[in-house]
């Protein structure tokens, strides 16, 4: 059974997509360049989870901006299932590894001031719904591009959280430090 996926219907939500990814990392990128010399100013756990966290925030932008290349791109479902699951899969190793680098260390980065696990969830969840989306095109399913789209607009919206999250965090921790 093939898959009606109607891509052209979701165009003009891909571009959307691609758009606010590309403009998210140029943000990014100043952002970052404004305050890498503060940032690199210290060597603790919370400023190397800032530093990849903002490194792994640029990924999922970038990530998000190639889905939506794919899903734009005119090529058949074959490629555009496979193309998903593959990128998706690259994806899902960076929340993994920060997982693996911070999780047994003293990080006070997120909004509670601990570990940032509803980042790290929210952020798998993302990455497994978009594989599943790319399997659902292989599968031939009719739902398959609307997974595709939610898993991108959960990366971008957790992005930008993220991004508050860690330049707060930062702060935070900055002001623990010196006793503030």
């Amino acid at each position: 059974m093939a898959a009606t996926l109607h891509l052209d219907a979701w165009h003009d939500v891909f571009v959307m997509i691609g758009a606010s990814a590309g403009s998210l990392v140029g943000l990014l990128f100043i952002v970052m360049s404004l305050h890498l010399d503060r940032i690199a100013s210290r060597d603790d756990a919370n400023t190397r989870l800032t530093i990849e966290g903002g490194r792994n925030n640029t990924y999922h932008l970038l990530t998000v901006l190639v889905e939506a290349v794919c899903v734009l791109a005119p090529q058949p479902p074959l490629w555009l299932g496979l193309e998903l699951i593959a990128i998706n899969l690259y994806g899902v190793r960076l929340p993994l590894q920060i997982t693996a680098r911070y999780l047994r260390q003293r990080v006070t980065i997120s909004e509670r001031g601990g570990f940032p696990t509803a980042v790290i969830v929210t952020v798998i969840f993302a990455y497994l719904l978009g594989m599943g989306g790319g399997a659902a095109i292989l599968g031939g399913q009719d739902w398959a591009i609307y997974a595709v789209a939610v898993s991108c607009v959960i990366k971008l919206v957790r992005t930008a959280l993220t991004a508050w999250m860690l330049l707060f965090g930062m702060m935070r921790a900055e002001a623990a430090k010196s006793g503030g």
